[in-house]
């Protein structure tokens, strides 16, 4: 009796795992990325995008897509993603990089209105103790080789910029020429974070330095407009041509902008980390549209990730730990940004 009883059970716990397993399967058949392969590109420039990626990974496998990551220049992602050799990049930094976008659109899409609730700005900034000690209120004062001197030598202050090939690069270099600071700004360009990790260092130790930045970002975590540094309004809106000024660059509020000035004149509006596709792929995939279109992430979220960053800027590992924390604290609405995105397969 007792070896029959074992036998039965036996046979109740396998036909449980049979259908178990048979019902797993049929459930992950229904998903509308079972047996996708989606080729996800994360840009070369490191920050909270980074950690945003592996959110959006997370949700695209959680519809049952196989997903491949690579890295790659997004000024190489538009000439791949128009050519189908990829399917997807939520880094791309808009609208400054809508030029690049605009010529590719017949075969790309932006998907959405960006990841961070409000967007970020950008522009201008210095050490706040050397714009105290020099009524330092705007770009312009750069234009006199004394002002200038202090961030440099020779009557010429050195500005840390953006990477070559980066859009903010482009801006920076139509800017100077513009507002007439050729003669006295040398702009210096290599490798962003190590520039700026050298800034921080240099300003927490005392010392004058110049840069452009955005907020949010890792290095306004680590250099806080107000605290240790002052945006530097500029004089006028000024973009190089066919690059777009959507919205005011006037931004009321920013936290830290020389002279207390509200208004503030950044060096453009407001923007935001923005997603495009192919288009061939987003039709045959209206899931990842409409999850795409859910994700939104407040500024202080974004700023908090950035700031962990600073502190461990060389950590890769850094930001698949703090994706996994937001996950654990906002497990309800990922489930939701799923489910949407499910139902609209």
């Amino acid at each position: 009796m007792k070896t029959l009883k074992r036998c039965i059970g036996a046979a109740v716990v396998a036909a449980t795992l049979i259908f178990t397993a048979v019902n797993i399967q049929a459930f992950a058949d229904t998903l509308p990325g079972a047996g996708k392969t989606v080729r996800y590109v994360q840009a070369d420039s490191l920050g909270a995008n980074y950690v945003a990626d592996r959110i959006v990974a997370r949700a695209l496998k959680s519809l049952g897509y196989d997903v491949k990551v690579s890295t790659m220049n997004i000024t190489l992602f538009f000439a791949a993603v128009a050519q189908g050799d990829v399917d997807l990049s939520t880094d791309v930094n808009l609208p400054q990089r809508e030029p690049e976008f605009r010529a590719v659109e017949t075969q790309a899409e932006i998907i959405g209105t960006g990841f961070i609730s409000g967007g970020g700005v950008n522009g201008y900034l210095i050490d706040r103790k050397t714009a105290l000690a020099h009524n330092i209120t705007s770009i312009e004062q750069m234009k006199d080789p004394k002002i200038a001197s202090l961030f440099g030598e020779d009557g010429k202050a050195e500005l840390i910029s953006c990477d070559p090939g980066w859009s903010c690069a482009d801006v920076v270099n139509y800017q100077l020429k513009k507002f007439g600071l050729t003669q006295t700004v040398h702009v210096m360009s290599g490798k962003y974070e190590a520039l700026m990790i050298d800034a921080i260092s240099r300003i927490k130790s005392g010392s004058p330095a110049f840069f452009y930045a955005w907020s949010p970002s890792w290095v306004t975590s680590g250099l806080v407009p107000g605290k240790d540094v002052v945006w530097l309004p500029v004089p006028a809106d000024a973009l190089p041509p066919k690059m777009p000024n959507t919205g005011s660059a006037l931004v009321k509020g920013v936290v830290g902008c020389a002279g207390n000035a509200d208004p503030c004149h950044m060096a453009m509006a407001s923007w935001n980390a923005g997603a495009v596709a192919n288009r061939a792929f987003i039709s045959a995939n209206p899931g990842i549209r409409a999850l795409i279109r859910q994700i939104k992430f407040p500024p202080a979220v974004w700023a908090d990730w950035e700031a962990s960053i600073s502190k461990e800027p060389g950590s890769t590992g850094l930001f698949t730990r703090l994706a996994d924390q937001w996950l654990a604290a906002n497990g309800p609405q990922f489930t939701q940004w799923v489910a949407a995105a499910r139902d609209a397969h």
